[in-house]
């Protein structure tokens, strides 16, 4: 799909459709609305007189055929209150726009922003929101619905003196979610399509046409390197385990510059294990190397966006199986930092490979640490399919990540990390063990168990559980992966 500026008047724009928004408020048709309005002969005046535009989030209304504007058809989609609006309902009701057009055969459209809204975060956010919107997950399916894809669609409303942000906007907006695609179709691949050595070469050949570093440890470097915990829940597969290392190393480095080490879980099919998983919902266990997925993803972003300081991606990958050289619970398991692990239950294998992960990125010499992983379905308990959990151990640099947050309108939500916890994971026969001891709070367990390997290290652990993965659509994206965190991750590192 094409994406573009539009210069002309609305009023001129020749397009299949004009896409604008209205507020809730007492009188929605103001503006650059209201000058649709006028040249309408006061058709939106009436229609909002007699209810059927009312601002309200998501509310559709389309016009055929508008009087006084060259586009056939007017598009208006509810933004809620004004006060309340921001970039992210932008990045929303672009994608929403997009989906309900592109199910009515709409090949081209324009989107208006509204007087005030010209800014580069709202083209940024225009870009995110309809190419993030356009992604399928029919990838496999014979009948993908030919003829109903969006070819072009251009953002207007924008003067001679905003054109430069504008188009700087769209540029950064374009590469973030054309990122974030590729992290949502990794994620979508079924365990038979995508196995460790089948991720491991696409990040390699991602790495490689983006101009990033690459370095694929096999499973002989892997035990070489004695990552024990690792090796642990990769040996009931078939299938070898991988360890991805990419690295963006920017041109003008700064000296003492903090190198941010992004650490991302990539079981690419979790059976559980010995401690097997329930059959009902095991198909969707494909997803659980969306840490892994989205931490690639953020790299793929990175290479084209420059930033100003040092990256490394660590990526382990495995499967986790119930083959007859599985490990069973009650072993215990030596991690690459010695560490001793006592394995109460296979099915807790993610914080297992982020104990590796998360140890070889400090090797590698990262200074801040960040781990993203579909983690515990107690997260899904404690903040359901809303937030992602956040854990820290530095509140500065956690409180600078929900920053981030908020500005790529991802919605995270801070987790207790107090000391307390550790008696939790205080193993009996090793020095820690895999899950709790059974009095609950199982999401903040599963980090304090991460949190050993990360040490005196600045680190973030974010629980994208329950947020990974969309089971039903929304109006502004499809059915499936969500690409979630890839967004704040990006605009972190930027801030630097």
């Amino acid at each position: 799909m094409q994406i573009t500026l539009e210069n002309r008047p609305h009023a001129e724009i020749e397009t299949e459709a004009l896409v604008t928004y209205v507020f809730e408020e007492s009188s929605p048709i103001q503006g650059r609305v209201a000058e649709i309005d006028k040249a309408s002969g006061g058709l939106l005046q009436r229609l909002a007189g007699s209810g059927e535009i009312t601002g309200k989030t998501l509310e559709f209304t389309l016009i055929h055929g508008p009087a006084g504007i060259k586009a056939t058809r007017l598009l208006l989609v509810g933004a809620g209150k004004k006060e309340q609006f921001n970039s992210a309902t932008i990045r929303k009701i672009a994608g929403a726009a997009l989906r309900y057009l592109k199910a009515r055969s709409v090949k081209r459209f324009a989107f208006l922003a509204r007087e005030g809204d010209a800014s580069q975060e709202s083209a940024q956010a225009f870009a995110e929101g309809t190419i993030t919107a356009d992604f399928e997950t029919d990838k496999y399916k014979t009948d993908k619905k030919n003829g109903k894809n969006v070819e072009a669609a251009a953002l207007a409303g924008y003067s001679a003196s905003e054109k430069s942000a504008a188009e700087k906007g769209l540029a950064q907006g374009g590469i973030i979610a054309e990122a974030q695609n590729f992290t949502r179709d990794l994620v979508n691949e079924p365990s038979n399509k995508l196995t460790p050595r089948i991720l491991a070469e696409k990040a390699e050949a991602m790495a490689k046409s983006a101009g990033l570093s690459v370095d694929i440890l096999d499973e002989k470097r892997i035990a070489e390197m004695k990552m024990g915990a690792l090796l642990s829940v990769a040996q009931g597969s078939v299938e070898p385990p991988r360890m991805m290392v990419i690295t963006y190393t920017p041109v003008n480095a700064k000296a003492g510059a903090p190198v941010i080490g992004l650490v991302g879980k990539a079981v690419t099919f979790d059976t559980g294990g010995i401690s097997i998983k329930p059959a009902d919902g095991m198909e969707k266990m494909k997803y659980d190397m969306a840490g892994g997925a989205t931490m690639l993803g953020v790299m793929r972003a990175l290479a084209a966006l420059k930033p100003g300081v040092k990256v490394i991606c660590v990526v382990p990958s495995t499967e986790n199986m119930p083959g007859g050289k599985a490990q069973k619970p009650g072993d215990i398991q030596t991690s690459m930092s010695g560490k001793t692990i006592e394995v109460l239950n296979t099915d807790a294998e993610g914080r297992l490979i982020l104990a590796d992960g998360v140890h070889y990125a400090k090797q590698l010499g990262a200074t801040h640490l960040i781990d993203a992983a579909t983690l515990t379905g107690a997260i899904v308990v404690a903040l359901a399919n809303v937030n992602v959990g956040v854990f820290g151990t530095n509140q500065a640099f956690t409180d600078k990540l929900l920053a981030s947050a908020k500005a790529a309108g991802e919605k995270m939500w801070p987790m207790p990390m107090d000391d307390d916890y550790r008696e939790f994971i205080k193993g009996s026969f090793a020095d820690i063990q895999n899950i709790g001891s059974g009095k609950g709070g199982g999401a903040i367990t599963g980090a304090m168990f991460i949190r050993e390997f990360a040490g005196d290290t600045p680190w973030i652990h974010l629980d994208i559980a329950g947020t990974a993965w969309n089971d039903d659509a929304k109006p502004w994206l499809a059915k499936g992966p969500t690409g979630v965190a890839l967004r704040t991750l990006v605009h972190l590192v930027m801030s630097y």
